[in-house]
């Protein structure tokens, strides 16, 4: 990308993983078209994604990962740009920020930058209560390439960042996050499934008091610290599944091993 003066700026690579994500992905796909570059990862995806995809220009690029960590690493490696955004397919990059985000690269203060998020449960916008594995304030979305590393792991893996994180953008980035409460129930369960292989797996076998302990404190701290209630049922809803996802993930983890014959 040019300046006009022929000198060469910065780049920005757009990066979407995704899982048959379809009915998503292009919607997605549509608010990044200014970036000067669009790389999709498909990871096992039987639908019509990468149909959707490389209509919208973007360069896919599919395979299969087990874990998140290495999945996002691969579409990091794909990333051709000076510049990364990381999006979801349920994600939307809102003209405002888009502006932002090229302002930040264009003269850039840090080498990762936060990005605010709006987070909506169906088509409502829903301000209070998010947080632990619902959803979060803001995001580490934008960053100088080779500046973010993703870590081990099925769910929520550890980042790591080399450089100065910045102050976040101000243009928050719209996140579709459920469409509704029996989503939300997907969710949790697919969440914690793959959170009690985790434990698992690395013999972090969680136990009853430590789970009773932390259902009390997230619920609390949703609802009450993070002002679920301002949200009427959605807020209570927020709180209830951010309560049950420790107590979920050590009932998993206490049944599997019982059925298998013990701790591992």
């Amino acid at each position: 990308m040019s300046d006009g003066s022929g000198v060469k700026g910065p780049t920005l690579s757009a990066v979407v993983i995704a899982r048959n994500e379809a009915a998503q992905l292009g919607a997605c796909l549509a608010t990044l078209r200014f970036a000067d570059e669009i790389v999709c990862v498909l990871d096992r995806s039987t639908d019509a994604s990468a149909e959707i995809a490389r209509r919208a220009g973007a360069r896919v690029v599919e395979g299969a990962w087990e874990l998140e960590g290495p999945r996002r690493n691969a579409g990091l490696d794909a990333c051709t740009g000076s510049w990364i955004l990381e999006v979801d397919a349920d994600e939307r990059v809102t003209p405002e920020l888009a502006g932002e985000v090229r302002a930040a690269i264009a003269s850039p203060a840090a080498d990762v930058f936060l990005v605010p998020m709006a987070n909506h449960i169906g088509a409502r916008l829903v301000r209070h209560g998010w947080g632990a594995y619902n959803g979060v304030a803001a995001k580490p979305m934008l960053f100088r390439a080779g500046a973010k590393r993703w870590g081990a792991g099925r769910v929520h893996p550890k980042v790591a960042f080399t450089g100065a994180i910045g102050a976040p953008l101000h243009a928050t980035m719209d996140h579709f996050v459920d469409r509704d409460i029996s989503d939300m129930f997907r969710r949790l369960n697919r969440y914690t499934d793959l959170a009690a292989l985790d434990a698992i797996e690395a013999g972090a076998t969680p136990t009853l008091r430590s789970a009773l302990r932390r259902m009390l404190s997230r619920g609390w701290k949703s609802y009450v610290a993070r002002r679920g209630y301002r949200e009427g049922a959605d807020g209570v809803a927020l709180a209830a599944f951010s309560a049950l996802y420790p107590l979920l993930i050590y009932l998993k983890v206490a049944t599997r091993q019982q059925f298998e014959g013990g701790p591992r």
